[in-house]
């Protein structure tokens, strides 16, 4: 019977550590390449704080033929309601505290869409409460805000919304809900941020773009090289103790 040679080169070992070294340099990769988007995302919303607001019209036409106009910021005129909406809220976390954010549909007179769902922003009711405010709101009439894409729509059954109506986030579910019970048609597949209206209503305070933006993706890709060159070290010595010569 034969022993196996100590001193064999360990080809299992090494397909096992390049494969763990290649999946930690592309996470590594990944993470810059993130860095690179997120620093894009900072500027353009830094660019926000100062950029003119634009007719909503020409936005939202270019939106409909597949134009990406996130964090555009625009300026609608909504037409008067066909019927008094009920109030509606997103669930909203701010600084560790429970809040509740107010979307109504703003019917528009002309363009590609019916309306726009308006977060017109925090309300100053119901903080730190599980259920929104029973309270209603005023009709939109002049909102200037920043266009966002909605939410992914959430995992598993989505929740049947209760009075006041309630949902989890900005989905395109909550959005066509909302435009349905305020009887808006073709509602535009966007979300707009309000930063303020005319007249400003009373107990809301505009929150339109996030706060403490984190970018961490140079420290996570270089954890990540870290440990690409620290298997990678522990193979050669592996290796090194294997194939030394005795």
């Amino acid at each position: 019977m034969t022993t196996p040679d100590p001193r064999r080169f360990p080809a299992g070992l090494t397909v096992a550590a390049a494969i763990g070294v290649a999946i930690l340099v592309g996470l590594g990769v990944w993470q810059l390449q993130r860095l690179a988007w997120k620093r894009q995302l900072l500027a353009r919303v830094a660019a926000l704080e100062g950029a003119p607001a634009r007719p909503a019209g020409p936005v939202l036409a270019l939106a409909a033929r597949g134009a990406d106009v996130e964090f555009t910021r625009i300026a609608v005129d909504c037409a008067p309601p066909s019927r008094i909406p009920a109030s509606t809220y997103v669930y909203a976390l701010r600084d560790g505290e429970v809040r509740w954010r107010v979307m109504t549909a703003c019917p528009l007179m002309d363009g590609p869409y019916g309306g726009v769902v308006v977060d017109r922003g925090l309300a100053e009711a119901g903080r730190g409460q599980m259920s929104p405010p029973e309270r209603d709101w005023p009709p939109l009439r002049h909102v200037v805000g920043v266009l966002r894409r909605p939410d992914p729509a959430p995992f598993g059954t989505y929740p049947t919304p209760g009075k006041p109506m309630r949902f989890p986030r900005h989905d395109m579910t909550a959005l066509g809900m909302v435009a349905a019970q305020g009887g808006v048609g073709k509602i535009a597949p966007w979300v707009l941020m309000s930063d303020a209206e005319t007249p400003p209503p009373a107990g809301l305070t505009p929150a339109p773009l996030p706060v403490n933006i984190p970018n961490r993706h140079l420290e996570y890709a270089l954890t990540w090289f870290g440990l690409a060159g620290a298997l990678a070290g522990v193979y050669l010595a592996v290796l090194w103790r294997r194939l030394k010569p005795k």
